[in-house]
């Protein structure tokens, strides 16, 4: 783990409204990173050029959750020596339910962090200059969960139903499931990231990763659930995707496109062979076992979660202007967006679709 960077920029660029959101966790970062002795990296907030030669730009990456499968591609870019190869020192800066990956981008205390679709566009909406990259997985990997046997079988089904969701979920996914299936606000119950109330209660539903709780529930409740990949269903949300501040794509896009291409080549080489990225996991995140990382792997692969749509042809990370205007007409339509909001300030196509033949390591 390494100490954040001061903030220096950020702060001066921010306005009243944005300087209160994010100016307590500067301030925090630039304390930190004094008693780490005040260095200063060169992929900083004000978008430094390259370092000299021979010399790695210092980069740090925050995840959204603790180290897994579903993160593979980053950590075996850094396992392989890929992030090395294209002049980058990453540190991966694990995620988890009480990390604020929003406010350490903009406070500096990272240069990229992992995100998705409807939060960039949201955060534009909020004035927050963040922009999209690259979006690893081409599908959203959250889906919801019932039990075998108790007549949920599609998401017609869900009327009546308590269906255990996170905060976050609120204004993702449920306002498309709640207007396309004709659900209720009744029926959200909270999800704390724990299968045991739902493995107990045959009754409810609960929402889930399907790399992860799924084998979650295998162990604890004895039973495959009855997944329900919304994704498959018309949400067309992108995830894990890659984002930094709007003054680092405009003011060091080389940095940029060397991260997004180290990235991408870490996800092709993760899908061949995972073994150097899954030690890296685990020694980051210790009660994440082989076995665990395997189903992950597997999944991603049987749904298609990142190879799948554009990225056939365009290689892993592909994005397009046609799929993000969807997400924001689906999303604004449901009145989670204004009409007004510059969705398009949301990406930038300028690092990605290369093919995948130019992602070979």
């Amino acid at each position: 783990m390494t100490f954040p960077r001061t903030p220096n920029s950020v702060a001066l660029a921010l306005n009243r409204r944005r300087f209160l959101r994010y100016g307590s966790l500067a301030l925090g970062a630039g304390a930190l990173a004094a008693c780490a002795g005040g260095s200063q990296d060169t992929a900083s907030t004000d978008a430094a050029p390259a370092t000299a030669a021979g010399e790695l730009d210092k980069v740090t990456f925050g995840t959204s959750w603790f180290a897994q499968a579903e993160h593979g591609g980053f950590y075996q870019a850094v396992a392989t020596g890929i992030y090395a190869d294209h002049g980058l020192d990453v540190t991966i800066s694990m995620g988890g339910p009480q990390v604020n990956g929003n406010q350490l981008l903009m406070a500096g205390a990272h240069d990229f962090k992992m995100g998705y679709a409807i939060d960039a566009i949201n955060s534009i909406q909020e004035g927050v200059p963040k922009v999209t990259v690259a979006a690893i997985f081409q599908k959203d990997p959250q889906a919801l969960m019932a039990h075998p046997d108790v007549g949920i079988d599609s998401f017609e089904d869900l009327k009546g139903k308590t269906i255990l969701m996170s905060t976050s979920a609120h204004t993702t996914f449920w306002p498309f499931i709640k207007a396309k299936y004709d659900l209720s606000d009744d029926q959200m119950g909270v999800y704390t990231f724990n299968v045991g109330p739902f493995v107990a209660d045959k009754n409810v539903v609960q929402q889930g990763y399907i790399t992860s709780e799924p084998f979650a529930i295998e162990k604890e409740g004895g039973f495959e659930p009855v997944v329900l990949l919304m994704a498959d269903h018309g949400y067309p949300n992108y995830t894990t995707t890659i984002e930094t501040r709007r003054e680092i794509m405009e003011g060091n896009p080389d940095l940029v496109q060397r991260f997004v291409d180290a990235s991408i080549k870490g996800w092709y080489s993760y899908l061949a062979d995972p073994a150097p990225g899954n030690e890296l996991i685990k020694q980051d995140n210790p009660e994440m076992t082989d076995e665990q990382i395997a189903f992950g792997l597997a999944k991603l692969s049987e749904y298609g979660i990142i190879s799948s749509g554009e990225a056939e042809s365009q290689g892993i990370g592909a994005m397009t202007d046609e799929r993000w205007q969807e997400i924001f007409t689906t999303m604004a339509d449901l009145g989670a967006f204004e009409d007004s909001v510059d969705y398009k300030q949301a990406y930038s196509l300028e690092f990605v679709n290369k093919g995948p033949e130019a992602y070979q390591v």
